[in-house]
């Protein structure tokens, strides 16, 4: 083969690093998001332009994470663990305080959420580490787990920021639970919790429980913290079968919604384009899911079906959560729609699980060999 044939494999090869299922159906999330941010943004100056900028920032780290062999990935999990630990520590000490928390932090150039980073991180390091433990796992492995997973939800839990620190409380739970955690255990977690819940309720914030009683009753302030789930279900369900029509949502246009570029894009989709719309992004979401389980199940080793395992179920518990708080059955507790959100950070977060999902379906073969 001649230098220029092996160059041109060599550039082919770093540049189809896309698997095809998961490329469509993130290209089509992609589609509806510009859609209906353009409807959403429309009196935000500059927030479709900002939507797009970020959507091409996700593309470009979803494309190097691709490129990324799955033993870098395990040399980088615990470096890549401890700079978030320490980013999150600068936060409480140097962070910016918006709305009445200390989540970000400002570089100069820009303000980013490390927190973001730990949904990635967090996962990433318990797969590296159920690696190593491979074949003499014992319970003491799961409580060192443990205490790796407590550490940066403590920390995001404190800025205070429950909703992230419940999905990387979530995110490093689905790997311990995939690495064979007794289901013993599981239900003893549970039976604990529930008796503990009046001591979690007693050290919540009060706009947390507010939160949850206004979940139970929206009306009892409709025109305070019910407001926001009052108005979203309103969208939701003025949609109909068919929905109100593309930038037609009155809803959305008259500015009823709140926050509706991030939390509550969903109710704006929801309005202009009705039921049929929604089985269409639900049909999407199954088979982006569904693609990344088939993933997991095909990973050449414990720490690539763990850490695939793992962001496929982030990837649902974001789904279900967003339209589980806009729809009323959840308290409100600031999760993005995946890919169809407004927001740097987490759509960069985004790109970055799907890219290593990618690579761990493509490098499959390697690691077997």
């Amino acid at each position: 083969m001649s230098g220029a044939a092996r160059l041109r494999e060599r550039v082919r090869e770093h540049l189809l690093v896309f698997d095809t299922t998961l490329s469509l159906a993130i290209g089509l999330l992609i589609a509806l998001s510009m859609l209906t941010m353009y409807s959403a943004a429309h009196d935000f100056s500059g927030r479709f332009e900002g939507h797009l900028r970020n959507t091409l920032i996700a593309f470009g780290v979803l494309w190097l994470a691709a490129n990324l062999p799955p033993n870098w990935m395990m040399r980088s999990a615990l470096p890549l663990y401890v700079a978030g630990l320490l980013l999150l520590i600068a936060v409480a000490m140097f962070g910016d305080v918006s709305k009445g928390a200390r989540r970000w932090l400002n570089l100069g150039f820009g303000r980013v959420q490390p927190s973001e980073l730990l949904k990635i991180a967090t996962p990433l390091v318990l797969a590296w580490y159920f690696q190593r433990r491979e074949g003499v796992l014992r319970w003491f492995d799961f409580s060192i787990a443990a205490v790796l997973l407590l550490i940066p939800v403590v920390l995001i839990a404190r800025q205070p920021d429950l909703g992230t620190a419940l999905l990387v409380m979530a995110a490093g739970g689905f790997v311990i639970f995939l690495a064979g955690l007794s289901w013993r255990v599981i239900v003893g977690l549970i039976v604990a919790a529930a008796a503990a819940a009046p001591l979690m309720w007693s050290q919540m914030h009060d706009y947390q429980r507010q939160r949850v009683l206004t979940l139970i009753d929206p009306t009892s302030d409709p025109l305070g913290k019910g407001f926001h789930i009052i108005q979203s279900t309103i969208a939701v369900g003025s949609g109909g079968l068919w929905g109100k029509g593309y930038m037609q949502g009155t809803q959305t246009h008259l500015e009823f919604i709140p926050e509706r570029t991030t939390d509550f894009i969903f109710a704006v989709y929801s309005e202009e384009f009705g039921l049929a719309g929604n089985l269409l992004l639900l049909t999407v979401y199954l088979v982006l899911i569904g693609r990344g389980m088939v993933i997991a199940a095909q990973a050449a080793n414990e720490f690539m079906r763990l850490l695939a395992g793992s962001i496929t179920l982030i990837f649902f518990t974001y789904a279900f959560v967003n339209m589980g708080m806009v729809s009323g059955i959840l308290p409100v507790v600031g999760v993005p729609l995946p890919f169809m959100s407004y927001g740097g950070t987490s759509m960069v977060t985004l790109g970055l699980g799907a890219g290593l999902l990618m690579s761990i379906h493509r490098h499959r073969k390697s690691m077997q060999s």
